[in-house]
């Protein structure tokens, strides 16, 4: 009796908007299952690959099952697939796995476009793999078009945007969202200090370079919108982004990171959050510190006049000289120290006389008390600047935690009325969830209530009444058991008393406390209240009436 072949099923869309919403895969499924019992196929392995384009091979799970495919002896003899342009849109890279697979004794089969061995069939495999190919193309000309025109009538295109700004929703054209890009309070601020720390340094020194910013970002605690530190290339690119000048461009690299065509770039207006003045200083000084047209040395070099000071007799630079086994250190002209007096009769100065002479220039220029009256209005207006921003931040802060708060109460209130069940694997992502409401506004809500605990206890120096626990005169706190489910589902079933919530533990005279509910939440109010039986809490009066 001959064995059965063993057969693998790849199954592929190209978006995971299609992997999430739509009914490719599972027909995918369906009709491979189909083909490989018609067909008395064992199936031992199912690679699905959920968004992932087939122009080329940069495929989790297209890997793994070519590395299966290509094992001696293989676990499968046959792929299924349920057209050749699931496998591959490329004729070179599809016919160079197809080989890559057969040298092993792995055939490639499509359920509907059943072919053979033989020469005639492997020219028309070929010829429909180039028809995928084309229409590949065709279809990412096609939507770059429509990409072009969205841009160009001020639409955002889709992506993660740009720190400092977020994605909200302009218009509805039927049943498509049009969206546009505004500044975010929450990390406007960020992007205003990394330019200004740029252009005036903080305070205690000049114009900081790129590296100095990521230095003193990661050293006060400002993290990127993820929690992360900062890194120098990831800061570059907010000082050169075009962006920030209102002026976002689309369309400018290729999928290979080259530039494109100022002709194929398409800008797009968007609300400006730095002052073009300002940006365009902050390029001068980035082009001024490239090592490729500065030398590294000419801006941190030890010397003061390294790279500007010239000879008056020939133009020449001039360089140090030492003397004295480097006791003395003097400026002398470049030409004349390789060409003699012949080519130079200039003279050599000593380094700290000249230092101390265009020192004490400048000083007299620069510190002139018009000078200095109006660099210190300068400096008060930007402060000024800078604390209504730091107002507005706060108050943007406090909204976003509000809305988490009233999320989260929402939430909790359909735990209790068991209209959501809290082990709801779909729960617990939504709540985990970075895009939705609550996992959104999560950070801002933390440090909104951080802002605000440390401003009342500040200004009024009590304790917060915690939802559900409830005050009395003797300055204790009871909880009911309906209040402690909510605080144990609320914190993952860590609930102790402690002197910090003010939490009273008491012997609890009644033994058999047990709350009843109903509709639906009758567990939850058993848990709660065999938990406080446990850590010793008293019942309320309206508890034992219950009871």
């Amino acid at each position: 009796m001959i064995a059965p072949l063993c057969a693998a099923l790849y199954l592929r869309v190209s978006t995971a908007r299609q992997a999430e919403h739509d009914v490719s895969i599972p027909d995918q499924r369906r009709q491979g299952e189909a083909y490989c019992q018609a067909r008395s196929y064992q199936l031992v392995e199912t690679y699905v690959e959920p968004g992932a384009s087939a122009t080329n091979d940069r495929r989790p799970e297209f890997q793994r099952m070519i590395e299966a495919g290509t094992l001696k002896p293989a676990p499968f003899d046959v792929v299924v697939v349920h057209s050749f342009s699931r496998f591959f849109r490329d004729h070179f890279e599809l016919e160079f796995y197809v080989r890559k697979l057969a040298r092993n004794g792995v055939r490639l089969v499509s359920i509907t476009q059943e072919m053979g061995d033989d020469p005639m069939h492997v020219m028309m495999r070929q010829i429909m793999a180039l028809f995928d190919e084309y229409q590949s193309k065709e279809n990412a000309k096609h939507v770059l078009r429509a990409q072009k025109e969205n841009a160009r009538q001020g639409f955002w295109n889709g992506a993660r945007p740009p720190i400092g700004y977020r994605v909200v929703e302009a218009e509805q054209r039927g049943a498509k969202v049009k969206k546009k890009l505004e500044i975010d309070p929450l990390h406007a601020d960020t992007v205003r200090l990394i330019f200004d720390l740029a252009l005036n340094g903080d305070g205690q020194s000049g114009a900081m370079g790129v590296k100095a910013i990521v230095s003193h970002l990661n050293r006060n605690r400002i993290y990127t919108r993820e929690g992360g530190r900062w890194g120098i290339g990831q800061l570059h690119r907010v000082l050169t982004r075009r962006t920030y000048v209102g002026e976002h461009q689309f369309n400018s690299r290729s999928k290979s990171k080259q530039k494109k065509p100022e002709s194929e770039v398409v800008v797009v207006a968007v609300p400006p959050l730095i002052d073009a003045k300002v940006f365009e200083a902050v390029q001068e000084q980035l082009q001024a510190r490239n090592p490729k047209i500065v030398p590294p040395r000419v801006v941190s070099g030890p010397t003061l006049l390294t790279g500007i000071c010239y000879c008056a007799q020939c133009g020449g630079a001039m360089t140090i000289r030492t003397g004295k086994s480097g006791r003395y250190r003097y400026y002398a002209c470049s030409i004349k120290a390789r060409q003699g007096e012949t080519g130079c009769a200039g003279r050599a100065i000593p380094m700290e006389a000249l230092d101390t002479l265009v020192a004490s220039h400048i000083e007299q220029r620069l510190l002139q008390p018009e000078r200095l009256q109006e660099i210190l209005a300068s400096m008060l207006n930007h402060r000024q600047e800078r604390l209504e921003r730091r107002r507005e931040h706060i108050t943007e802060l406090t909204k976003r935690a509000t809305e988490a708060d009233q999320r989260l109460r929402r939430l909790y209130d359909a735990i209790e009325s068991g209209v959501a069940d809290i082990t709801d694997p779909a729960l617990k992502r939504a709540q985990g969830d970075p895009r939705s409401g609550a996992g959104r506004c999560c950070p801002s809500a933390d440090l909104a209530r951080h802002l605000r605990r440390r401003c009342r206890h500040a200004g009024h120096g009590r304790a917060f009444r915690r939802d559900g626990a409830q005050t009395h005169a003797d300055g204790g706190r009871r909880l009911s058991a309906r209040s402690l489910a909510r605080l144990s589902s609320a914190r993952g079933g860590r609930s102790k008393g402690s002197p910090h919530h003010r939490i009273e533990r008491r012997p609890a005279p009644i033994a058999g406390c047990r709350l009843r509910r109903e509709n639906g939440y009758a567990r939850r109010a058993q848990f709660g209240t065999e938990m406080a039986e446990r850590e010793g809490f008293e019942p309320l009066n309206a508890d034992r009436e219950n009871a």
